[in-house]
């Protein structure tokens, strides 16, 4: 059934590629959402990354700032380098309106969650502000994690945190600014979350800083367990 739903989620959107002729997210070129040689020139992360945040790391076990203090999240995971064509396909779809590229990564996702056997009861996506929300018109943390959601055959759940108030860009901040720039800006929905093993949902990961409060907000409404996973990392 969930194979089903997410074939069907994908056709409809190959439907209107037939209208609508699609470009590549990554080099803009005609006739595929995401070529052949955009596929072959993403940078993958390697093994080499902290046990529980995921970010490059050349040392065995936890990086600097985990050892030092434990993130709310269990685990956060990433497919692939924030560069290239990943870097360009993410930033058409949050700036250029470009919200079919939204179903271009899911089965490279779903093979991090199946790759990490992540058993879980519900996909959340980070939320955005209001005033970011209606200038862009969508989420497209939303975009990425509905249709991984039909993938993996659990509910996506859209209401099940909310932003409390509207924050600055993280772009430019220090890593104790970004934690300081998100801290209690999210509350999880207790009677959507509670006893649930959620998986966070977020394009692109640098300090977590943003993933981490999402993960308290969303323990404190009841989550049992709460597992990250986005896009890309950026290094």
């Amino acid at each position: 059934m969930p194979e089903q739903a997410y074939h069907l989620y994908r056709c409809l959107w190959r439907s209107l590629d037939l209208l609508f002729p699609p470009e590549c997210g990554g080099c803009g070129k005609r006739g595929s959402l995401w070529c052949d040689n955009c596929k072959a020139s993403v940078r993958r992360l390697g093994s080499n990354v902290c046990h529980i945040c995921g970010q490059p790391w050349e040392f065995p076990g936890l990086c600097f700032y985990c050892e030092r203090v434990t993130p709310h999240f269990s685990l956060l995971r990433s497919w692939a380098v924030y560069s290239g064509p990943v870097r360009e396909a993410i930033r058409r779809l949050k700036y250029q309106r470009n919200i079919s590229l939204g179903i271009v990564f899911t089965d490279y996702l779903y093979d991090v969650v199946a790759g990490n056997g992540w058993q879980v009861d519900g996909i959340v996506p980070v939320p955005l502000g209001l005033a970011r929300l209606q200038e862009r018109g969508y989420n497209q943390a939303v975009l990425i994690a509905r249709p991984l959601s039909l993938r993996i055959g659990t509910p996506c759940l859209t209401d099940g945190l909310i932003r409390v108030r509207d924050t600055r860009s993280q772009v430019g901040l220090s890593f104790i600014q970004r934690q300081k720039n998100v801290e209690n800006a999210f509350e999880g929905v207790e009677k959507k979350i509670s006893g649930r093993r959620v998986l966070l949902v977020d394009d692109v990961a640098t300090s977590s800083a943003t993933m981490n409060a999402c993960a308290g907000a969303l323990l404190a409404a009841g989550a049992q367990d709460v597992l990250g996973l986005t896009i890309a990392r950026a290094i």
